[in-house]
């Protein structure tokens, strides 16, 4: 699990491209002070597992849901990406709940600068219009945003001169591909409400027994 505080911006080494993967091996620094093998770490907001460990640089391999998925398969060397290590447990959450599992990309459709700030606008799908809310959150290349508008053809958010200066945002351009994940509560409660008619096993077994059901509680003034 990650939090959307991204913790260096790291580059693009080298990717060895299969038929249909990736070995992508990425510079970096921070990252690294207690990378072990097999751990997650966030590469523009994916989670993707380190499968070996250099001095300065750790490489993963990328599987073809990934590339078809995200931004990934548009990267080159020499390419900036925002870099996270999952969450340690007594770790601070700056940002909201990130799985690393991106729901699918966006297209940035301007930027405009408004006094210290970048407005950044993003057209994308309407499968994912349908959980943005405003000041909701959302995960652009693996940065925690508060969602400033929305509409039925994209949102908006601004970017503050920190985040602008520690991750690869604002190296962006109208046009760019970015990687989104939604909050992940907005899918829970859809998935609940979903489901929530259909009783578990635990109570059909009672009803079974009883005869007592919802109905009944109802036409008895419960």
């Amino acid at each position: 699990m990650f939090t959307g505080i991204i913790e260096e911006v790291g580059e693009i080494q080298s990717i060895k491209k299969g038929a249909n993967s990736a070995v992508i091996t990425i510079k970096a620094s921070t990252v690294l002070g207690d990378l072990h093998l097999g751990d997650s770490v966030a590469l523009n907001g994916v989670c993707l597992t380190a499968v070996s460990i250099g001095k300065n640089n750790y490489s993963v391999d990328v599987m073809h849901e990934t590339l078809r998925r995200t931004n990934l398969g548009e990267l080159k060397s020499g390419s900036k990406v925002n870099l996270e290590r999952a969450m340690a447990a007594n770790g601070r959450f700056g940002g909201h709940i990130v799985a690393g599992h991106v729901d699918g990309t966006g297209t940035i459709s301007s930027m405009k600068k408004d006094d210290n700030a970048v407005w950044i606008t993003i057209d994308t799908s309407a499968a994912i219009l349908k959980y943005i809310i405003s000041k909701g959150s959302i995960t652009i290349d693996g940065v925690s945003l508060t969602v400033a508008k929305v509409d039925n053809k994209s949102f908006a958010v601004s970017v503050i001169p920190h985040t602008g200066q520690n991750t690869t945002l604002l190296d962006k351009k109208p046009g760019d591909t970015v990687n989104l994940e939604n909050d992940m509560v907005g899918k829970y409660v859809e998935k609940l409400l979903q489901y929530g008619s259909i009783p578990d096993e635990e109570e059909e077994s009672t009803t079974e027994k009883t005869g007592i059901t919802m109905d009944f509680l109802r036409q008895n003034g419960f």
